[in-house]
């Protein structure tokens, strides 16, 4: 397999890792960037972008990344806050006065990002048509009741994250999500993501190829792991939470290959750019980036300040947030214990870690959803190596 790209010297040993993921996992296309102290230090990319045309990933090859979207969305949040903008204590419905509906007036802007507005599933999914137009979904979420009492726990917005944060952020600036980010952190930062994808862009996006679903129920209980069967329960129950927060669509659900959820916003979900472009969002959180900074030392301090930690209400898995950004723990260690960012679906992963200044980001097409899925880790545990 060629690997295209370049490292500095000493870090070597992530092309190595990079390599073995695809003689070895399955890869089939992707791309990994790392950043130091502002510079990149590793930027590699390989193999097929579209296993249907045979189109090889190449250096501007962007990739949708699932939930790892949900790091720029939280990032465009923090910006406002900088700003003097947005106050995170102050209630969603000062922004956004229909949210106030259904017992919600007193919720914070806070629990958006941190998962405890209890906003997770819809009671009547809506359309696709009207998901992807924005306004419906919107108006849906404002006349939702809570799923369970807004403060006195959190779940997973997997999807209705993007949403919630999203209008807040529209209102407040009078631009949709895409906009901010191409506007104020894309366009002045040289940040090659996308929320929102335009038609021009479409022909550089890498086509999403998903690995076989292993048949959990087939699956004998005393091979599960204590801590998964909950998990494996939750899912195998069509009216559970879990399974609720993602299928807030009538049927068909979203198709994540389609050009109309490309250029929809979906700020939870459907962002798409280059690991560089990832990694150099993270890197301008971090430190200096080309001279300039993203957020100020005390505003990124705030936002990766631990909000929340436990068992969470969707996914049934012990998990911790700052506000809007995962925090790490012994399933999910990140770039460590200093380290913030966020996974997405199937194997993306993007995260900073201020203390040395570090910024990874991960993007493959090959979508794994099993809990054996060591290719992000290996290409992180290179990196450790690598820095010593």
């Amino acid at each position: 397999m060629k690997i295209d790209g370049t490292v500095a010297p000493g870090f070597e040993a992530v092309r190595e890792a990079f390599a073995a993921n695809f003689a070895e996992h399955g890869e089939v296309g992707a791309a990994v960037c790392v950043y130091r102290d502002g510079r990149p230090v590793v930027d590699l990319w390989g193999g097929i972008a579209d296993p249907e045309t045979g189109r090889a990933w190449e250096r501007d090859t962007i990739q949708l990344v699932y939930s790892a979207t949900k790091g720029v969305t939280t990032t465009l949040a923090h910006l406002l806050v900088q700003r003097g903008l947005l106050d995170l204590d102050a209630p969603v419905a000062q922004y956004w006065p229909e949210f106030a509906a259904a017992g919600k007036d007193a919720i914070p802007v806070r629990w958006l990002l941190t998962h405890q507005a209890g906003l997770a599933a819809l009671d009547k999914p809506v359309r696709l048509v009207d998901a992807l137009a924005w306004t419906p979904m919107v108006e849906a979420l404002a006349a939702q009741a809570p799923n369970w009492p807004p403060g006195t726990a959190h779940g997973y917005h997997g999807r209705t994250f993007g949403w919630l944060v999203g209008e807040v952020i529209r209102r407040v600036t009078g631009r949709t999500v895409g906009q901010v980010l191409a506007e104020d952190v894309a366009a002045p930062y040289d940040v090659d993501f996308f929320i929102g994808l335009p038609p021009a862009e479409q022909y550089r996006v890498s086509r999403l190829v998903f690995a076989p679903q292993p048949d959990f129920a087939a699956i004998p209980e005393d091979l599960i792991p204590e801590r998964l069967r909950p998990v494996l329960a939750a899912l195998q129950d069509p009216d559970s939470l879990a399974n609720r927060a993602f299928q807030i669509t009538d049927p068909p659900d979203l198709d994540f290959n389609s050009p109309d959820v490309h250029a929809a916003e979906i700020p939870a979900s459907n962002g798409i750019g280059t690991a560089r472009g990832l990694a150099r969002l993270y890197a301008a959180l971090v430190g200096d980036l080309d001279g300039h900074r993203l957020l100020t030392p005390e505003t990124l301090s705030a936002a990766t300040r631990e909000q929340v930690a436990g068992t969470d209400l969707v996914i049934t898995l012990e998990d911790r947030y700052a506000t809007g950004y995962m925090l790490p723990t012994p399933e999910l260690p990140l770039g460590g214990p200093h380290s913030f960012g966020h996974p997405g679906r199937g194997g993306s992963l993007a995260f900073a870690d201020p203390t040395r200044g570090l910024a990874f980001a991960y993007t493959p097409n090959y979508i794994i959803e099993n809990a054996v899925d060591l290719r992000a880790r290996n290409l992180v545990d290179a990196m450790e190596s690598a820095l010593g």
